[in-house]
């Protein structure tokens, strides 16, 4: 289990993950808050509200596609990150302040949802390809299994924290917190030994074009983007999946609704600490977790009960991070250095960007319907991503290069 943190012992990858870990439980206050501010203050429990505001705040990583990867493999990714950094620190200010001075409407968590999402855009791609600029490429998967750890981690400490806030103190404080929690990340930045960072190409020349060449070439690549294209579509939509059986199903309030969000992370973090351990990923990582997720989302739509429910986000929890964690360093992994900006960037597009497409479908069947039929879907589609995946898999095994 020690060698499961081995990248904690080089003094830049520690002071980012500190600094990250900060950052995250912040943002997963604020999506609570977010969440909970649509949801119960400004429609009567109306889903698909909350799934149009999921749309808008990721549409971005795929409008903005063409330049998001580019801008990571372009410019000094320290520095690019700082900018971005800064910009949601002020944004997440200017929703915290007009909520509690009781002057927000939804159209304003609209435009706040899609404007973060344009600068997170630029943000998510130069982050996760950062990874290899602090540790390297020997240390590459553990560092960013870690970093999905520290993630997870946030996700099961926020929600708690959030949900008993709320109460408290409202929604709008969360919007503020979070916004002091970016000051952690940039003074991480700031405080890195340049000197010691791994700069292993040039920056490049060449366009976004060039990138999706790239990855067509790549059967590996191709194929892990389409498995991650199902399930990014229909399976991770956590926070539509959960508000709405909560709220809709068990009729609970805001500390138990983050109560669900921290149960869930406790399994993420059991499933980030176990890729943690792996020296390389393949594609068997994916078949395994996008499995484990049908399995998980079956549970999910007949459990009757909420602690049932609960034990069933545990799975889901597990399986999404051995997925998405296996995912980014397979690809990372993968790809030459001088395209990883952009390869991480269509990754990200496909696996979070393709959330916009199923949100409002999804948020509509909940509300036709109702949520367990959005789990049900869900389920079909993890168990379309595993047919996939095991194709591939096979397919790499029969000609030796499993």
């Amino acid at each position: 289990m020690k060698n499961n943190f081995r990248s904690l012992r080089n003094y830049n990858y520690r002071l980012w993950a500190i600094g990250s870990l900060l950052s995250y439980i912040g943002t997963w206050m604020q999506r609570v808050a977010q969440t909970w501010l649509v949801l119960t203050e400004l429609t009567h429990n109306d889903a698909t509200a909350v799934g149009i505001v999921t749309g808008l705040q990721f549409a971005p990583l795929l409008l903005l596609l063409p330049w998001t990867g580019l801008a990571a493999d372009r410019f000094d990714r320290r520095k690019l990150l700082m900018s971005t950094q800064c910009l949601e620190g002020l944004l997440s200010a200017g929703l915290g302040i007009l909520t509690i001075a009781g002057f927000v409407q939804l159209w304003h968590v609209y435009v706040f949802a899609f404007v973060f999402g344009c600068v997170n855009a630029f943000d998510t791609p130069a982050s996760q390809s950062f990874a290899s600029d602090l540790v390297g490429e020997d240390e590459l998967s553990n560092a960013v299994a870690l970093n999905a750890t520290a993630f997870n981690t946030a996700r099961l400490v926020g929600p708690g924290i959030a949900g008993v806030l709320i109460g408290l103190i409202g929604t709008g404080a969360m919007f503020l917190l979070n916004a002091c929690s970016f000051a952690a990340v940039i003074g991480a930045l700031a405080m890195l030994r340049v000197g010691e960072l791994h700069h292993a190409h040039e920056p490049s020349s060449s366009g976004m074009l060039e990138g999706f060449r790239y990855v067509w070439k790549h059967s590996a690549l191709r194929t892990a983007l389409v498995v991650l294209f199902l399930v990014g579509t229909f399976a991770l939509n956590f926070p539509l999946f959960i508000s709405a059986m909560a709220v809709k199903v068990f009729g609970v309030d805001s500390g138990r609704y983050g109560l669900l969000m921290s149960i869930m992370a406790v399994g993420s973090i059991g499933g980030a600490l176990i890729a943690a351990g792996a020296r390389r990923t393949s594609m068997g990582h994916l078949v395994v977790g996008s499995l484990l997720l049908t399995v998980g989302f079956l549970c999910a739509a007949v459990a009757p009960s909420y602690w049932l429910f609960g034990a069933a986000l545990v799975l889901i929890g597990a399986a999404a991070v051995t997925f998405t964690t296996s995912t980014s360093s397979f690809m990372q992994l993968e790809s030459e250095p001088s395209m990883r900006g952009r390869v991480m960037a269509l990754r990200v597009a496909v696996a979070v960007g393709a959330t916009p497409i199923g949100a409002p479908f999804l948020g509509w069947i909940a509300q036709a319907w109702g949520p367990r039929y959005m789990l049900a879907l869900a389920a079909m589609a993890c168990g379309a991503a595993t047919l996939a995946a095991f194709r591939s898999y096979s397919t790499a095994e029969a000609q030796g290069g499993g």
